[in-house]
């Protein structure tokens, strides 16, 4: 059965000092199934009392987000490289500890992003190895490109390596104007893969990085409809993470507008199901 999740990231950020501790006062406030964690590069010091801390929640985190800055190191490579694969591994320890099983990746990331693509396809195979050595399904998002496009990446990654799984984020694919390429035959190495889907709204054009906000459903211009017609018509079995910005300037939560959020989940699966 789907599990609607919230990212950790949505609740807490730089207004509200990243502080992991508020979670546990959000529990009560939020209708979704469990969380996915997102790590932080600033928490690798604290490491001990925040996976303390999440254990000690009533709730379950069934998919980790790893630290972004990840990709960016294998892209620049030498030794950054190395870094890249020392915090890999601490990540895939996190994510067994609080239980997760799906780790989701950003392969490439940041200004670098994308523009050494054959760096980050070759280390795709040695992160394989780690993740598989703790249990996890790594699971690759497709992050926006400022050099080639997410979905030609996938398809090289799925490709190269049977094994790989993929994260969809619909906020991603709308920036590249890469949603509906999602439902065509061609791409289906892509769409059979997708284990996780994240569902973010975006507003703005073509590649408009001036717009890259992550919104609630809704709020952007994104066709939902045709999107879970399609997911479900496809026999997706996954999960769905809300990663929508929900906190303010001062980092105040939007409860309401993230339960409304989930709500609205809800309803286009019943809509929708086979």
């Amino acid at each position: 059965m789907h599990k609607i999740l919230c990212s950790t990231g949505a609740l807490i950020g730089r207004p509200n000092g990243r502080n992991i501790h508020l979670l546990g006062t959000c529990l009560e406030k939020l209708t979704c199934d469990g969380f996915e964690f997102m790590m932080y590069s600033t928490w690798y010091d604290s490491l001990a009392d925040i996976l303390s801390y999440l254990r000690s929640l009533r709730t379950v985190f069934p998919t980790m987000h790893c630290e972004k800055g990840i990709g960016e190191r294998i892209t620049r490579g030498g030794e950054e490289l190395t870094e890249a694969f020392a915090h890999f591994t601490k990540n895939c320890e996190i994510a067994a500890e609080i239980g997760a099983e799906i780790l989701v990746l950003h392969l490439w990331n940041g200004i670098d992003s994308d523009r050494h693509f054959d760096r980050n396809l070759e280390a795709c195979g040695k992160l394989l190895e780690i993740a598989d050595a703790y249990g996890l399904t790594l699971s690759v998002e497709n992050v926006v490109c400022n050099a080639g496009d997410p979905m030609t990446h996938l398809k090289e990654l799925a490709g190269a390596y049977p094994d790989l799984h993929f994260t969809f984020d619909t906020k991603m694919a709308q920036f590249h104007r890469q949603i509906e390429d999602l439902y065509k035959p061609e791409n289906r190495s892509v769409a059979d893969r997708i284990i996780h889907l994240h569902i973010n709204d975006f507003h703005g054009g073509y590649m408009d990085w001036s717009s890259l906000r992550t919104l609630h459903m809704g709020d952007g211009d994104i066709d939902f409809d045709s999107f879970f017609r399609f997911v479900i018509n496809s026999g997706y079995t996954g999960d769905f993470t809300v990663e929508a910005t929900s906190f303010d300037e001062t980092g105040a939560i939007r409860f309401d507008k993230l339960n409304h959020t989930f709500g609205k989940i809800r309803q286009m699966l019943e809509t929708y199901k086979a």
